[in-house]
């Protein structure tokens, strides 16, 4: 039989590479030695398909060109090769005798673009309770059972490990807290701030909203963010705003199931009130559906017309925090909100500011995933501009532990080159440690049971030894992420070498004084390298295994070539 061969990721197999702008022709090459009769390319557009003959050019190679579409979406092929011996095909995995996965190409929106602020940015995420308390002192947290603890050197507790989020305890950030520490972030290269939560709720983590129109009293005012939004920009940086909009929080305005605010919420007005519409009761007002069946985070319609308009209108939230100085947007569970919602939280923001961002936390691949069993595109480009990169997060932490090889890595990294709109592509959200992973020195340490159900983790300290190891693997981690087209991002305090367990262990505070100052010098050197490297922050890229350890990533701009090497054997 024919020994066949196609590459997604050459050029020479197919041209032009990458993700596709809708209107544009795609050529298909297929490398075929030994008796064909025929070759044939099968290709999917939505529901329309197309048998397209391929013409032999040379010996054993045979090439077609055919169009992707006019319209945004995902494109899939793969071929079909007749012979004496029968019918054969080839797709994404291999030859077969039997219909393969397809090869996909993506298919965007010619005009989406993304911010080139983004582009070029390296972004620090804060969790605003634990960076830094600020001049005003502390502020005592309000809501039920809330506290504050004693001792910024705290570790924070474990409130309760049923899996409701009640998270009470309380430190003291704030965001004149943040805004004092401006200049250490300005003089570590940081372009971005995305800042978790801010809004009024009850627990800690702010991810169940008690009133979108109000700035958290514990982290400051209204005033507080405009001031902080104002020295970022000034100072040349840009601050990001996470939006918790599948879900609101029981203890809310909106809901009002404890009967902490005036409002008529739609719990302790049921049936009735303003806001009935925008939560789904059963069978009486206690049976109500809940984000992951957590009763203190009741699901929103998101749809629902006067939710919709609340979020995404003329007068909406979306656009009243951009006019005060924020620059973008992250969506908490972006899978878990429609695409309709999305697309018109989209275009509400760009309307107001046309270089603002909207960033989804999609923790799968955000070009082909599947979400309650519908296939789902966000890089069609009427959705988001980035995306948290948690699939290259894994393959980097697996590869530093090397229980993956470089040749795992770099297949990943070909897939989100060769699948990833450019625009989307160089701003994806690059980290290694977020509020919801353990700490990224923690995992790299090789210690064991750190990820894992809340409570029921090793959260006792590294040892020397395992320290020095995480921090070792931690900065070649992070210098690999800098190499790589993106917008690479730092948790806060990983910098300064930071470790943690799970939730709630990865959210300590920020160690002021105690910071580990090698790391940190270390950290701030890749990231002013990369701040001064158009190379780095704008160039072609191409990744390629040299063997099980080592990695490089070549990059190109202007006739000039860039290689970096990666080896995990630190």
């Amino acid at each position: 039989m024919t020994n066949v061969c196609h590459d997604p990721y050459s050029a020479f197999f197919r041209s032009p590479c990458g993700a596709l702008t809708a209107g544009s022709f795609v050529t298909l090459t297929l490398q075929a030695e030994g008796d064909v009769s025929q070759v044939f390319v099968r290709l999917w557009r939505g529901a329309d398909e197309e048998w397209l003959p391929l013409h032999r050019k040379a010996e054993g190679i045979y090439r077609g060109s055919v169009s992707v579409g006019r319209e945004a979406g995902l494109v899939w092929y793969y071929f079909v090769i007749d012979g004496p011996e029968g019918r054969r095909y080839l797709g994404k995995n291999g030859e077969s005798d039997a219909e393969p996965e397809s090869f996909q190409i993506t298919v965007y929106d010619p005009a989406f673009d993304t911010p080139r602020w983004m582009r070029e940015s390296v972004t620090m995420q804060i969790f605003p309770d634990r960076f830094n308390i600020g001049s005003r002192g502390a502020v005592h947290p309000h809501g039920r059972g809330a506290f504050l603890h004693g001792s910024w050197d705290e570790a924070p507790c474990l409130c309760n490990d049923k899996g409701d989020r009640e998270a009470v305890d309380f430190f003291g950030g704030s965001l004149n807290g943040i805004r004092e520490k401006l200049g250490y972030i300005k003089d570590m290269g940081f372009g971005g701030i995305y800042l978790n939560p801010i809004f009024r709720a009850r627990s800690n983590h702010k991810y169940d909203t008690g009133d979108y129109e109000q700035i958290d009293p514990s982290f400051g005012t209204q005033e507080d963010f405009e001031g902080l939004c104002a020295d970022a920009e000034s100072a040349g940086m840009h601050v990001i705003l996470d939006g918790v909009f599948s879900h609101t929080g029981a203890d809310s305005r909106y809901f009002n199931r404890y009967g902490t605010y005036d409002s008529p919420g739609a719990y302790s007005a049921y049936p009735g009130g303003p806001y009935a519409k925008w939560y789904s009761f059963k069978k009486g007002r206690d049976d109500y559906e809940c984000w992951w069946g957590i009763e203190t985070l009741p699901n929103v319609n998101e749809l629902e017309p006067t939710y919709l308009d609340y979020i995404c209108g003329e007068s909406g939230i979306i656009q009243k925090y951009l006019r005060l100085g924020a620059s973008g947007w992250r969506l908490d569970v972006a899978d878990e909100l429609p695409m309709d919602f999305i697309r018109n939280l989209r275009r509400r923001a760009k309307s107001v500011k046309p270089d603002s961002c909207v960033i989804g936390e999609v923790w799968e691949d955000i070009t082909n995933k599947m979400t309650y069993g519908r296939r789902r595109c966000y890089a069609q480009g009427d959705t988001l501009d980035s995306a948290m990169n948690y699939p290259l997060r894994t393959a980097v932490m697996d590869f530093m532990l090397e229980k993956t090889d470089a040749f795992a890595l770099e297949k990943l990294i070909k897939h989100q080159i060769s699948t990833l709109p450019q625009p989307l592509l160089y701003s994806m959200m690059n980290l290694l440690g977020s509020h919801d992973k353990p700490r990224a020195i923690s995992v790299l340490s090789g210690r064991q049971r750190l990820e894992g159900s809340r409570g029921k983790v090793d959260a006792s300290p590294l040892t020397s030894a395992e320290y020095e190891l995480g921090k070792a693997r931690y900065a070649n981690a992070f210098r690999l992420i800098c190499a790589l087209p993106g917008m690479p991002t730092v948790y806060y305090g990983d910098e300064a070498g930071m470790t943690g367990a799970d939730d709630p262990y990865c959210r300590g505070t920020y160690p002021w004084g105690k910071e580990d100052t090698e790391l940190q010098a270390e950290i701030r050197r890749i990231i002013h390298n990369r701040n001064d490297s158009p190379i780095l922050k704008t160039g072609e890229a191409g990744v390629r295994a040299l063997d099980e350890n080592r990695l490089e990533i070549v990059r190109k701009l202007d006739g000039e070539t860039l290689s970096v090497v990666i080896d995990n054997r630190v």
